[in-house]
């Protein structure tokens, strides 16, 4: 199954928490930080939006960092996806 999301929503995963600190440390799993880059797996088209244009500003394929509790968590195939506003997005990582 493949999501393809309208107006201006961002399908994105999250990426994996790290497993070791940057001195080498193991973590285990309730040790590790929640992640906040995710990729960008589908853009919406834009359009109008509440009266206002919108342009998407993100490509599939870009690493962000959206609003902490931002988005509609769902399921396909087994992977935890999560649709999100264009708004929702705080940043691109490059």
């Amino acid at each position: 199954m493949k999501l393809k999301p309208l107006s201006d929503r961002v399908v994105i995963k999250m990426t994996e928490a790290e497993e070791t600190t940057k001195s080498g440390i193991i973590l285990t799993g309730s040790a590790k930080e929640k992640p906040q880059v995710a990729e960008v797996l589908a853009v919406g088209p834009g359009g109008v939006v509440d009266g206002k244009e919108v342009v998407m500003q993100v490509k599939v394929g870009d690493k962000v960092i959206t609003s902490k509790y931002s988005g509609t968590e769902v399921k396909i195939d087994g992977e935890e996806l999560i649709v999100v506003r264009q708004n929702d997005i705080l940043a691109v990582v490059e």
